[in-house]
């Protein structure tokens, strides 16, 4: 069996992850490829299209919100994903199971709910969102009307852990602000759920992000136990240093691990960061506390030789608008310029209405 580097394993995923060169590839077909977007944030997914693709507006992916073709959903982990609706379909029975965990342990949550019918409470919310879209709290305005002596924070948790909802625009629309609706995927989108088949949803996170342990695999998706789907499945195997298995798909291969890796600016939330068990691949242990917060804000960070340097921030005051990099370290001139170059390019596509634009980099901290 391999044994792939470190260095190895790191120009595999920049490959995948289209931070190699830029993608000549539509918004749609990215985030089809990049199993989805992180999306806590309304806006991070612009970010991550920018960075991978040749030629991004904010406009590609509004429309593909409009048309309903791709869609905003607690999936993976329990948290926002932009996907496509296709991806949503197929992916959400398969990550259930983390939903029916949390609504029986949630400490804010459990101890409310633990003597309700959850089908029956289910039901009245699918009834109530054929209406339309509603915010999360008049859905649980709406539900208490039925069930008075529960908090109606309670219930709108249990119509989300139970239903798959999407957040409907203009939820994350480039340029507009708005309080999150929800809607029922299926409703939304005009078509059923899959069946389950986490092998399906273990073969797509290898082709965005292999080769990869069975942990880095559970850690992206949130649930356990895929070591056994794994195993059944025809898989090309490899080692890392440190001797774990690392599973691929058969017809992938692995780039030189002295292929170039450019210098970019990932946005908040960039997924590289949070979908490996082992996330020294992209970013030390040192650096991940400096990019994650206590409260799991995740900055927009420069990627240098293929891993994190530092981090960049976007600020505005009045009509000036202006790119803040904060290396962590001393960076080569050429990577610094480059990095540079590609901030002023981040703060005119960011802000195009802003009188002026500047790029400041702060010296290593």
């Amino acid at each position: 069996m391999q044994t792939l580097s470190r260095r190895a394993l790191n120009r595999a995923m920049l490959e995948r992850q289209l931070l190699l060169s830029r993608a000549k590839m539509s918004a749609y077909d990215a985030v089809e490829h990049l199993a989805g977007l992180q999306a806590q944030a309304p806006f991070p997914p612009y970010y991550a299209l920018w960075a991978r693709l040749a030629s991004f507006r904010p406009s590609d992916l509004v429309s593909l919100l409009e048309s309903r073709q791709v869609v905003r959903i607690a999936l993976m982990r329990g948290t926002v994903h932009l996907v496509t609706a296709a991806d949503a379909l197929a992916w959400r029975p398969v990550v259930q199971g983390l939903y029916d965990r949390d609504l029986k342990q949630n400490t804010q949550h459990a101890h409310e709910l633990a003597g309700l019918d959850h089908d029956l409470v289910a039901e009245a919310a699918r009834k109530l969102l054929l209406r339309g879209p509603l915010a999360g709290t008049a859905l649980g305005a709406e539900l208490t009307q039925r069930w008075p002596d529960v908090p109606k924070a309670s219930l709108t948790f249990l119509a989300r852990a139970r239903l798959p909802l999407v957040q409907t625009p203009p939820r994350a629309i480039w340029g507009k602000a708005g309080q999150t609706t929800y809607a029922c995927l299926d409703e939304w989108v005009g078509a059923p759920l899959s069946p389950p088949s986490p092998a399906s949803l273990i073969s797509r996170y290898l082709r965005a992000f292999g080769p990869a342990t069975v942990a880095d695999v559970q850690t992206w998706a949130g649930i356990t136990r895929l070591g056994e789907v794994a195993a059944s499945m025809e898989l090309r195997r490899y080692r890392d240093p440190d001797g774990r298995e690392l599973l691929d798909l058969p017809e992938l291969t692995v780039p030189d691990e002295d292929v170039p890796a450019p210098p970019r600016l990932l946005g908040g939330f960039d997924q590289m960061i949070l979908s490996y068990a082992d996330r020294t691949r992209v970013i030390s242990d040192e650096y991940r506390k400096r990019v994650i917060s206590a409260n799991g804000l995740v900055k927009g960070t420069l990627l240098v030789g293929g891993y994190v340097r530092g981090f960049w921030e976007l600020r505005k005051e009045r009509k000036a608008a202006a790119v803040e990099l904060s290396p962590f370290e001393r960076l080569p001139k050429k990577d610094l310029a480059a990095l540079e170059s590609s901030a002023g390019k981040l703060v005119t596509w960011a802000e195009p209405g802003a009188e002026t634009h500047e790029v400041k980099v702060l010296p290593p901290a």
